[in-house]
């Protein structure tokens, strides 16, 4: 009989055709039972240093994470998340920072008490004149399990569909200074009372 020889699959964990397939330590992600993966990438037009920094700062988070409600440093390696989730109610967390590179990549994951237990990673790869490439992979259990994660959907509070759009506003806070809505501001309707 012939041996079986393990072919490893160098495309991020995102990415992969097999998942399971041996890999890197630097590629790995502590996943939670049952996880589910949620990944995306942007390029965007400002400098490496300058994105991670902003990352880095996890109270900066919210500001373009729309079901982000805060998030709070508790050390140099622990933050506390309160997130939105279906049907107005809140879930919080507390995370830690397991790997962090300078400039090249933040990972995390909750601590074992989680509502939501999570782990993940943010690479940030220097695009040269392009700016920089953003890349997330996020793993996730969804409370309620699969019946929670299609009512997650239903209400568009579901992690893959958010990481989508959050890194979209990303890079319009990051180039422009603003985030781009058809809504209504608070000071626009502010505005219309006087």
């Amino acid at each position: 009989m012939a041996n079986v020889i393990e072919q490893r699959d160098d495309a991020p964990i995102v990415a992969a055709r097999n998942k399971d397939t041996p890999r890197d330590a630097g590629d790995a992600v502590e996943e939670p039972s049952g996880g589910a993966l949620a990944g995306w990438a942007v390029t965007i037009s400002r400098p490496v240093a300058e994105i991670y920094a902003y990352w880095r700062d996890f109270k900066n988070l919210a500001t373009f994470m729309d079901n982000v409600v805060s998030v709070s440093s508790l050390d140099s390696r622990r933050s506390h998340w309160v997130v939105k989730a279906p049907a107005g109610q809140n879930v919080e967390w507390d995370s830690v920072v397991t790997e962090d590179v300078e400039n090249e990549l933040i990972a995390w994951r909750s601590e074992a008490d989680a509502q939501v237990p999570n782990s993940g990673r943010i690479e940030f790869r220097d695009a040269g004149a392009r700016g920089t490439i953003v890349t997330a992979a996020i793993l996730y259990d969804p409370p309620g399990g699969a019946v929670g994660k299609v009512i997650a959907k239903m209400f568009q509070r579901e992690p893959a569909i958010q990481s989508r759009r959050d890194l979209r506003r990303f890079k319009q806070l990051m180039e422009t200074g603003e985030i781009a809505t058809a809504a209504r501001t608070k000071a626009q309707r502010e505005a219309e009372r006087c």
